[in-house]
């Protein structure tokens, strides 16, 4: 133990904590959220299936989680099969800096969806708090344009899980915990395409 470590500290238990915390944020998630993930897996399955594509947007860790699940698609969860078309709308830079500069940084994720989004594509809006006004923008943009829409949320679900189609709402308010338990859906969602489209893959 370090000089430093207060003698009452155990980092050992914290980190204990820590993991155990996430089990049950994730246990809570599996009891109350399994039937509105498969919904929203069904939903993206038979986007991709009409020839349409996922769009994911989100702020801080939920930029980084955007990214993180469209790159299931675009590349491969697990076995190999054909790319499946994503955007993570948070991405590219200089999108992201032309956008808030012009149009006000509450605007960069819808002008997006203006540029990308199509009838029956599925919009994904990522936001810990719910209440993100760059990511409530986005979802109005979206519901104009009548692509569905999902929401990763968390902290009750916030100004965004009336406006979402399907509100996924992390029983947490806990920021870290929500985050963990995002990717997790995400990872959730992922296999269940995977299975849906490619049912050759369970067999592989």
């Amino acid at each position: 133990m370090s000089e430093q470590t207060p003698p009452s500290f155990d980092p050992v238990a914290q980190v204990r904590a820590t993991l155990e915390a996430s089990v049950r944020a994730k246990q809570a998630v599996a009891a109350q959220l399994a039937e509105p993930i498969a919904r929203a897996g069904e939903w993206v399955a038979a986007a991709y299936r009409a020839g349409g594509k996922t769009l994911l947007f989100g702020n801080g860790g939920s930029a980084a989680d955007a990214q993180h699940i469209a790159a299931e698609w675009t590349g491969k969860l697990g076995p190999d099969r054909t790319a499946l078309p994503s955007l993570a709308l948070t991405a590219n830079t200089s999108d992201l800096t032309a956008i808030g500069n012009d149009y006000g940084f509450e605007r960069v994720f819808s002008r997006l969806i203006e540029a990308h989004g199509r009838a029956g594509d599925v919009a994904i809006a990522i936001s810990t708090s719910g209440n993100s006004p760059n990511v409530i923008e986005a979802v109005a943009e979206a519901r104009r344009r009548r692509l569905r829409t999902i929401g990763l949320l968390g902290k009750g679900g916030g100004k965004l899980a009336p406006l979402v189609e399907l509100a996924l709402v992390v029983p947490s308010s806990d920021t870290q915990r929500i985050q963990e338990c995002h990717i997790a859906i995400g990872h959730a969602i992922a296999e269940l395409v995977d299975r849906l489209l490619f049912p050759e893959l369970a067999r592989s």
